[in-house]
């Protein structure tokens, strides 16, 4: 099998296959070290003609159908060493080319920082932070006594996908409520997950904590609007680490306006960053961070195991884990 490194940024791509991972493919396939471009590739109508896999990560450039038959006409396999693969994956698919994404890994980094901040803001850590430093010790202190702890709070859950799943998973230690609204989870599903299934309304209603994983498509856009913000606890959170299209970021606005109790953790953003002068910059109940959750510095490397696991069970004929489909991009992120 001859196969090739195909990314933008050639850092970023030697991040994420390290030479531990690079050494093994080198004796599963035949590799080619070097990492090309699209406009290699475009170049030479020849060159590529018998690669059969492309392993890439973010970066990963966009081709046609007709681009694929003619430059890259025996390619199997994609395996890309990232997260998500919407912006490329369907021509290659159409062309029969499977896709590898190694979405698990990168969900691993994305739970554990959701989950991190549900447990501190079940603690009431970000109000009683932001109260202790504009009113004083008391403030916070009388905050803190409204807040329930952990054990037995209720977290509302929106999307149950693969990072929606691993959080509830890593929640179950703390003993807490899920929530769960996904369209997509059976009766079943939940109930071998452990959570109780429900509308929005009444997530944002009963949940102290509401984390954001819903998959980026058109029937998601601007779903958490107005209407659900305003329903939120008292000094109740939101979290977002999934996509900022899905929020209505003019409602949210007002509501933490109207309500400074409330807290939101938006680490992203529809457009990343928000545009100059948005009043995210300045509400002190709103935080921001610059889209972190997902694998940063050597957390990586994971990713770049998975597809070096996923590119061996091919290879021998086993089933793959990480295998993405037509239908799939129905519901990923």
């Amino acid at each position: 099998m001859k196969a090739i490194f195909l990314c933008k940024n050639a850092d970023v791509c030697h991040r994420v296959y390290d030479e531990g991972v690079v050494s093994k493919l080198r004796g599963m396939t035949e590799l080619d070290e070097a990492i090309y471009t699209k406009e290699d590739i475009l170049s030479s109508a020849d060159k590529f003609s018998e690669a059969e896999f492309v392993f890439s990560t973010w970066g990963m450039p966009i081709f046609s159908e007709k681009e694929i038959k003619k430059y890259l006409p025996n390619l199997k396999c994609v395996f890309y060493g990232a997260g998500t693969v919407q912006s490329f994956a369907r021509p290659f698919l159409d062309c029969g080319v499977k896709v590898f994404s190694a979405w698990a890994a990168n969900a691993v980094p994305v739970a554990e920082f959701t989950v991190a901040q549900i447990i501190l803001s079940n603690k009431g850590y970000f109000l009683t932070n932001r109260l202790y430093h504009s009113n004083g010790n008391k403030a916070a202190k009388d905050a803190f006594n409204k807040c329930n702890g952990n054990y037995g709070e209720t977290v509302g859950i929106i999307g149950a996908g693969m990072i929606g799943k691993l959080v509830i998973h890593m929640l179950k230690q703390y003993r807490l409520k899920a929530l769960v609204f996904d369209p997509f989870l059976s009766d079943e599903k939940a109930k071998e997950l452990g959570v109780e299934k429900c509308e929005l309304p009444e997530l944002f209603e009963r949940a102290f904590v509401v984390s954001n994983h819903l998959a980026n498509n058109e029937q998601t856009k601007g779903m958490l609007n107005y209407d659900l913000f305003h329903r939120m606890r008292e000094n109740a959170v939101f979290i977002n680490t999934g996509r900022g299209a899905q929020v209505v970021e003019d409602d949210l606005v007002r509501v933490l306006q109207e309500r400074p109790d409330i807290t939101a953790l938006l680490d992203v953003t529809c457009p990343e960053p928000p545009v100059e002068e948005h009043k995210f910059y300045t509400l002190p109940n709103c935080l921001l961070t610059p889209h972190i959750a997902g694998s940063a510095g050597d957390e990586v490397s994971r990713m770049g195991e998975y597809m070096l696991e996923e590119c061996g069970k091919y290879l021998i004929g086993e089933p793959c884990k990480y295998e993405v489909t037509h239908k799939m991009l129905e519901t990923m992120a």
